[in-house]
């Protein structure tokens, strides 16, 4: 299929005249009702033979893509779910075309979530699929290599750009200062410092020295940092609303965000959260004038583009149960109102929505003046200009299949798991193992420990066993509540019991994937060597319990020896528990 860019000689379809004037001469060419289009950043799902999705899931997301594209005039879209690249390459192009066919032709941009690593959480993150699989951020941390995160982001935006992906939804940049938040898998980890110059690094990958036709734009969340959460429930939800600092470091989440806007990122998010107790009005950040326009752009000097968090605007239905605005604050307000009051705070647009309607009202009832919509369209549009999209929106959909997942990228990223893993405990200097022993494994595969020694089905006839283990966390029973792991950080008796019998059983390696800061005392002091992953496969576990791969992983936070003590800890200090079973940067040398 051949596709065209259209172009009937208007100055702004110039690609030789500078971007100020081709954005000036858009803008002077667009209706109230094409304005307000460009400041929606919502959801889309894709067919997986790449075709478009006319009518989307009404439990999941509910949009017409050709209605949304055409007859509200959005083009900014963040693609849900994980395919096949030449297919995303397609349906890529098919929107390019659809949005060609519109009055003034202006190219879409689309964004997506992480989706180069392990976890699967529809409002988050996806598993790598196609792509090349590499550790969380998390693990990134965990090796402490500028380097190795630009070599990844690097290798992120050549796979994003081989399928259209042109804003990337992070990095995300948040302290993890809560050792319960459901979040810190995306992060770099509590540290500040290390943080600060791993964005650095992370937006360089992403963006290049500057932002141009190469570059995937880097979205950077969540300001002013989101990791002080009351009981480290998340704000998605209104029990997780409330973000504090009884410590009086609110001043150091900001570190990391200040590196990002000396680095050059194009784009921030603020977060859900509401503060309490703190100079700033208590609403939430997107909706926070104080936060976003006083702070974010007068006090920092940041002027890209502002994205809400999805969904603040409107309730939703997500999974078919209702799930509430998250203009935390102003809950007893209008919609009409919280959209004018995402506006006044100085944000350009509104992240998981397509109201337009609203954007409409405000401006024709004079509550809004049209200009205050040019301020934000002239980021947005600059943007697509710089980006290449008006010039060359299309994308290879062969070349796409060739490039993501390609060898050195998967090579790249196997290697960065295997530096990642955390050696805690080497009882005896079991590791690393050698020979052919037999091996009982747990929640490992067969087919490949088959390839480390001889796999038995009795741990009483072992001469080693591997088990894996998730972080503990506390059930929720809302669907979409349920892929947020909060709560316990430790495991209830009746799941204890059976790895303790297994460690007393036979000598163990026992690998804990980190999601969040795990309390597993009894663990530690019992398994015959503890290992911590951040994201890595059963093939790099065993190389580095089996000597083939030198791990250099440190913990990028610190694991609490109590519960109590995760409680009593303040969420807005860094590493706040008292007397950690593993302090922050613990680490053996194999």
């Amino acid at each position: 299929m051949k596709f065209t860019v259209r172009n009937e000689g208007h100055p702004y379809q110039n690609p030789a005249l500078p971007v100020e004037q081709r954005v000036e001469d858009l803008i002077a060419r667009m209706t109230l009702p094409e304005k307000a289009g460009q400041l929606f950043h919502t959801m889309l799902v894709m067919n997986p033979d790449g075709s478009t999705v006319e009518k989307g899931d009404p439990g999941i997301i509910a949009l017409d893509t050709t209605a949304t594209l055409q007859a509200k005039y959005l083009t900014h879209f963040n693609l849900m779910g994980t395919y096949e690249p030449g297919a995303m390459a397609r349906w890529h192009n098919s929107l390019q075309a659809m949005a060609a066919q519109t009055r003034l032709g202006i190219p879409v941009t689309l964004s997506t979530d992480p989706r180069h690593a392990f976890t699967e959480n529809v409002g988050a993150s996806f598993n790598s699929g196609a792509f090349s699989a590499w550790p969380e951020p998390l693990g990134l941390a965990a090796v402490r290599d500028p380097k190795l995160v630009y070599e990844f982001a690097d290798t992120v935006r050549r796979e994003y750009l081989a399928v259209g992906f042109r804003v990337a939804l992070h990095p995300q940049v948040d302290l993890a200062t809560e050792p319960r938040w459901s979040r810190q898998n995306g992060t770099f980890g509590s540290d500040a410092a290390l943080t600060s110059e791993l964005v650095r690094a992370y937006v360089r990958g992403l963006q290049g020295d500057r932002l141009g036709k190469h570059s995937v734009s880097a979205m950077v969340k969540h300001f002013p940092g989101g990791g002080p959460q009351k009981d480290g429930e998340d704000p998605h939800f209104p029990w997780g609303k409330e973000q504090v600092y009884p410590g009086g470091m609110r001043d150091l989440h900001l570190e990391p965000f200040k590196a990002a806007i000396s680095a050059g990122c194009a784009q921030m998010m603020p977060y859900y959260g509401q503060p309490i107790g703190t100079d700033w009005e208590e609403v939430g950040f997107g909706v926070n004038k104080g936060v976003v326009q006083g702070l974010l752009r007068d006090r920092l000097g940041f002027d890209g583009i502002v994205c809400t968090d999805w969904g603040l605007i409107s309730d939703a239905e997500i999974f078919g149960e209702t799930h509430q605005a998250r203009a935390w604050g102003l809950e007893s307000m209008t919609e009409l109102q919280r959209a004018a009051r995402v506006l006044d705070a100085g944000c350009d647009q509104f992240g998981g929505e397509d109201r337009t309607d609203l954007i409409i009202e405000l401006v024709e009832s004079g509550l809004v003046p049209e200009t205050r919509l040019d301020q934000s369209l002239r980021r947005l549009l600059r943007e697509k200009f710089v980006l290449g999209l008006f010039d060359a929106p299309y994308v290879d959909a062969e070349l796409a299949d060739e490039t993501v997942g390609r060898a050195d990228f998967v090579e790249a990223g196997a290697r960065a798991q295997r530096r990642s893993l955390t050696v805690l405990t080497n009882s005896g200097g079991r590791l690393p193992v050698a020979g052919r022993p037999k091996l009982y494994v747990e929640n490992v595969t067969a087919d490949v420990a088959v390839e480390y020694g001889e796999v038995v089905a009795d741990p009483g006839q072992a001469d080693l066993a591997v088990l894996r283990l998730s972080t503990p966390y506390e059930p929720r029973t809302n669907r979409f509540e349920s892929f947020f792991h909060s709560g316990t950080l430790e495991f209830t008796p009746e799941e204890l019991k059976p790895v303790l019998d297994l460690l007393d059983k036979v000598p163990t390696v026992v690998c804990v994937n980190l999601e969040r800061a795990a309390v597993i005392p009894e663990i530690a002091e019992r398994a015959a060597a503890l290992v911590a992953d951040y994201g890595a496969d059963d093939a790099a576990l065993l190389d580095v319990v089996f000597g083939r791969s030198r791990p250099e992983g440190r913990l990028p936070f610190e694991l609490p020896r109590s519960m109590e003590a995760v409680r009593a800890s303040r969420p807005d200090v860094p590493d706040d528990t008292e007397n950690p079973l593993f302090p922050h940067g613990a680490g053996l040398t194999l």
